[in-house]
């Protein structure tokens, strides 16, 4: 293992970091599962080091792709609003303001954006549930409920 780190590990991290758009984190961490999946075949893979570079190029693209996938397909995480715009005491008055802004951003969503919204967030529904609901597939759920929370992250910015 020793031996195809210094060998491989400096160019698959060159690699890796150009299919991470020089995300270095994620270079690292698919770096790391590329070199785990070898040495858990090591017994299956030639003994030269030198002709496993194709095997781990491909192994380190697919992880890529992988995780590339993987951030497509989760909404954005509502945290990523700016929570500090709101107050964070118990006063009563920032309450209801803070509703009203909620509320009016959401008059301002497109119905099915609203209608999605409501379905998952307030009824705190399942995207099934959402979607046998709504009558609409899975997926679009999915895809609606991303849609939404952007749109209504730059209508409570306005």
């Amino acid at each position: 293992m020793t031996e195809l780190y210094v060998a491989h590990a400096e160019a698959l991290r060159r690699f890796l970091r150009r299919l991470t758009l020089g995300d270095l984190q994620a270079a690292e961490d698919l770096l790391q599962e590329t070199l785990l999946r070898a040495w858990r075949h090591l017994d299956q893979l030639p003994t030269d080091v030198a002709s496993l570079r194709p095997w781990l190029f491909t192994v380190a693209r697919r992880l890529a792709i992988d995780a590339a996938r993987t951030r497509q397909v989760r909404p954005t995480e509502v945290g990523s609003v700016d929570l500090t715009w709101f107050a964070a005491d118990d006063n009563g008055i920032d309450q209801v303001l803070a509703a009203e802004t909620i509320r009016a951003a959401l008059a301002r969503l497109t119905e099915e954006h609203r209608r999605v919204l409501l379905e998952v967030y307030i009824q705190e529904r399942s995207t099934r549930e959402a979607a046998a609901i709504l009558g609409i597939p899975e997926g679009t759920v999915k895809s609606r409920t991303h849609q939404a929370l952007r749109a209504l992250r730059a209508k409570v910015r306005c």
